[in-house]
């Protein structure tokens, strides 16, 4: 596979886990915020409910005793909207009557004045203009009606702080008729309702800090996540390429010499036979076999046999051109391809070869090499033409007496 596409590979496989991996992370610490403002929103609800039942219950005993009288000293009014709502008592002093309307009116005006909350009874038909419903009790009141639900609530900006605003119905029993039975309800209507409202700029303010806070941390973890990946997957990627390169090189490589073996070099030959047919330039090839191997392997044992190829290969190596080729071609015999040469190019470079095989001694041995030279010809059907002809030198070569080039012309 080219590098180019297996990089692009890795960087899609990279990118993609990065993306996905992002995705699930962002979908977590959303996930996260989400709950955080849901548990929030429901234990102001359970706050709402618990101040509503305790002030349902505080107008429930008010009603059931059918209201309650409180001297009338200075600033305290009488109910306008009572009849007869004032008795005197029999030493002077004067009693004005409480209703659950405005008790509970009063008590929230207590809260209030404290910053605590504020309750609101109100209704679509109130007695009192005091108690005309906003649009959010008017909302609440409507879907009440309807039957829709049982309570509303929802979070407002009123003058540049945030309150929860909580409503419930109120139903009509039967000590609410004595002061309601002008407008004809029945027990168990809806009159009205009750709405409360409470200050939780405090609490929206941890959470924006919260949010944000989640929003940093989820950012820094998921860099610090995807360098990891990145870093991790880029060593998993240089070691799966350099356990591939290891595979590719064994795959052409003769393990012994370190050049090429037998398949890979006949390939590299065919590529340049190919192009040398195409292009009409000329290259050539040289066959080289070791002069004698058989009695070194006899006389000296196999694994100086073997430092004598591997020393040959050394050599041949350091001799040839950055764009020839050499390769193993099999036991003692090497193949070397040469473009762009042509013979008489070939020939002087063999003899170069001969000369440097046999200018010092390995391990002890003295050893020469024959070799036969052939070059390219249009008439070539394929490789094997040429190295017939390079063999053929080769043998000739070596009933000349070894250590000497041949070449077919």
């Amino acid at each position: 596979m080219p590098v180019r596409k297996e990089k692009k590979i890795y960087r899609r496989f990279i990118v993609s886990t990065s993306c996905v991996i992002a995705l699930v992370l962002a979908v977590i610490f959303l996930d996260m915020a989400i709950r955080t403002r849901d548990l929030i929103n429901e234990e102001n609800v359970v706050r709402a409910q618990t101040l509503v039942r305790a002030i349902v219950l505080t107008r429930k005993w008010n009603s059931d005793y059918g209201g309650v009288y409180v001297e009338k000293k200075p600033g305290v009014e009488s109910n306008p909207y009572l009849e007869n709502p004032d008795i005197t008592a029999r030493d002077g002093r004067v009693y004005t009557l409480r209703n659950p309307a405005l008790m509970t009116r009063e008590i929230s005006a207590l809260a209030e004045k404290d910053g605590l909350f504020r309750f609101h009874i109100t209704s679509l038909q109130p007695l009192n203009p005091q108690n005309k419903p906003d649009a959010f009790e008017e909302d609440a009141l409507r879907q009440f009606e309807r039957g829709t639900v049982q309570e509303v609530s929802r979070t407002e900006e009123i003058n540049s702080r945030t309150y929860f605003r909580y409503m419930v119905p109120l139903y009509v029993e039967r000590s609410c008729l004595s002061c309601h039975k002008k407008e004809h309800y029945a027990v168990g209507d809806i009159r009205g309702g009750i709405s409360i409202t409470f200050d939780i700029e405090h609490i929206e303010q941890n959470l924006r800090f919260n949010k944000a806070a989640i929003i940093v941390f989820g950012v820094v973890t998921t860099a610090f996540l995807l360098l990891l990946i990145y870093y991790f997957t880029s060593i998993l990627i240089k070691k799966l390429a350099d356990a591939r390169m290891l595979i590719e090189k064994s795959a052409i490589t003769d393990e012994l010499t370190g050049l090429f073996n037998r398949r890979h070099i006949l390939t590299r030959f065919t590529e340049e036979f190919e192009q040398g047919k195409r292009m009409r330039t000329s290259f050539s090839c040289i066959m080289a076999d070791i002069d004698n191997f058989k009695s070194v392997n006899d006389r000296r044992g196999h694994l100086t046999g073997d430092e004598v190829l591997k020393e040959i290969a050394r050599r041949f190596r350091s001799i040839i051109r950055a764009y020839d080729v050499v390769g193993r071609y099999g036991g003692e015999e090497f193949l070397i391809i040469l473009p762009d040469t042509n013979l008489e190019q070939a020939w002087h470079f063999a003899e170069r070869v001969r000369m440097t095989v046999k200018e010092q001694p390995v391990a002890d041995v003295w050893v020469t090499v024959s070799l036969g030279v052939a070059c390219f010809e249009e008439a070539d059907q394929n490789i094997d033409d040429v190295i017939k002809r390079a063999d053929d030198a080769l043998y000739r070569a070596k009933n000349a007496g070894r250590d000497r080039v041949e070449w077919t012309p």
